[in-house]
This record gives C-alpha cells, sequence and structure tokens, in this order.
C-alpha cells in the first residue's frame, strides 16, 4: 500500500491493542471451487482503487475527514 500512494514511512504494529480474530487467514478454495478468479493483482487492484480515489476527491465525491 505504500509503494501504491508513493510514501515511505515504516508501519509498525501496536500488540497491546485489539485486534479481533488473533489470526487471519484466507481461504478462497471454495469460491475458486466455482469456477471464480481474479481479473487483476493485489497490487493492480490496488493502484486502480487508489486513482478512483483520487479522481473522486479532487471532484468532490469523496470527502476527507468526518462530517
Amino acid at each position: 500500500i505504500l509503494s501504491v500512494v508513493g510514501v515511505e514511512a515504516t508501519v509498525t504494529f501496536d500488540a497491546t491493542k485489539p485486534d479481533g480474530t488473533p489470526r487471519k487467514l484466507l481461504d478462497v478454495s471454495r469460491l475458486f471451487a466455482t469456477g471464480w478468479r481474479p481479473r487483476c493483482s493485489l497490487r493492480d487492484g490496488l493502484e486502480q482503487t487508489y486513482g478512483w480515489f483520487l479522481r473522486h476527491v479532487e471532484t468532490g465525491d469523496v470527502r476527507l475527514g468526518a462530517g
């Protein structure tokens, strides 16, 4: 995500904060069994989504912050 949005930062996880499920696992086997396959990579999807977000912030369709 950092490289997609073009920032240099360090991601730090605070283990003292509750996080819900201790370990998150992704199993797409049932989804794949239906014949579904992704149309783009995770990186491409992030780039497309971030590009959409930037375009819509500029037009005012998406507001930043609360309220």
